[in-house]
């Protein structure tokens, strides 16, 4: 059971294991994409239809006829990445072996919907993969396996999430046989230690130019595809694309300079964000330079966050 692009070499590698047989794989419906608008299979389907495994597309499984359906299966195992949905318990009592979970951090800490955008913004060295037991809980089930990664300056939440998952395939295809054949037992959580997670809104990205630069930066790479980061500049909104954190003061926070280079550098609350890459919302993005060739009236100019 999964749905986006960064699951499908889960799906790859249960195919290609010779001990296992994928007898199905489970996504959402089919959503409308794009400009037209056009209803559009998700990644982990097409894949899915290309290995030749049949795929089924319940709108719930919260009611007897989607289960049903998912029982005459007879499934040993039940594999989640990424699904999207919680698992109702007529499910998780389904196959012999349970219904096992990937999970993109070290559980307990970043429980929750959004775990490799935690992880960046809290700055943290190390993260990693869990494959856990599912129970009714949100990902409280007890843990079979993990796998750390550790978290790179340069990683932001697409490039993270795609290196867990694909940790993620390793982690299954070492762990499964154990798990099936009853050698490996799985280990309660320690809800002590426990952190939890929520769903990113396209207010998370709106600059707080009080933030240090630090936390700004974070939030680029966290905030990365989607909601971005974003200020206001005379009522039109500027997204920021590339941006680091650098040493700097007697700047007030929000206020841009010029830093002579191929970037420009923008006041925080403690130390400079210097910015590589903007785009002014209806415009092609740009470099610094390019952009201050196109709006030099930019220099000196004080943002507002993305609801002024």
């Amino acid at each position: 059971m999964g749905t986006p692009d960064f699951v499908v070499p889960v799906l790859d590698g249960l195919a290609a294991n010779p001990a296992l047989i994928v007898i199905a794989a489970y996504v959402p419906p089919d959503r409308p994409r794009g400009r037209g608008r056009s209803l559009t299979p998700a990644p982990v389907k097409q894949r899915a239809l290309e290995l030749g495994i049949p795929v089924a597309q319940p709108a719930t499984l919260r009611n007897s006829n989607a289960v049903a359906e998912l029982a005459g299966f007879e499934a040993d195992v039940i594999v989640v990445a990424a699904y999207g949905r919680i698992l109702p318990p007529g499910v998780l009592g389904l196959p012999r072996f349970g219904c096992l979970n990937l999970h993109p951090s070290l559980l307990p800490r970043h429980r929750g919907p959004s775990p490799v955008v935690s992880a960046i913004l809290a700055g943290d060295e190390t993260t990693g993969v869990t494959l856990m037991l599912l129970d009714e809980g949100m990902d409280t089930g007890p843990i079979i396996a993990q796998r750390q990664r550790p978290v790179s300056w340069h990683d932001d939440a697409i490039s993270l999430t795609a290196t867990l998952f694909t940790d993620g395939v390793d982690l299954l295809n070492e762990s499964l046989p154990g798990w099936l054949a009853g050698a490996i037992q799985a280990n309660p959580q320690d809800d002590a230690l426990a952190t939890y997670t929520s769903k990113i809104e396209r207010a998370d990205g709106a600059v707080d130019w009080t933030l240090s630069a630090i936390t700004l930066a974070r939030r680029l790479r966290a905030y990365t595809p989607w909601p971005g980061l974003h200020a206001r500049w005379n009522g039109i909104e500027v997204k920021i694309l590339a941006a680091e954190a650098i040493d700097g003061d007697g700047v007030d926070a929000g206020v841009v300079v010029d830093t002579g280079s191929s970037s420009i550098a923008i006041g925080t609350g403690d130390g400079l964000l210097s910015v590589g890459r903007l785009q002014v919302e209806g415009k092609r993005a740009a470099d610094a330079a390019e952009f201050l060739r196109g709006y030099p009236q930019f220099i000196g100019a004080r943002l507002g966050d993305a609801a002024v």
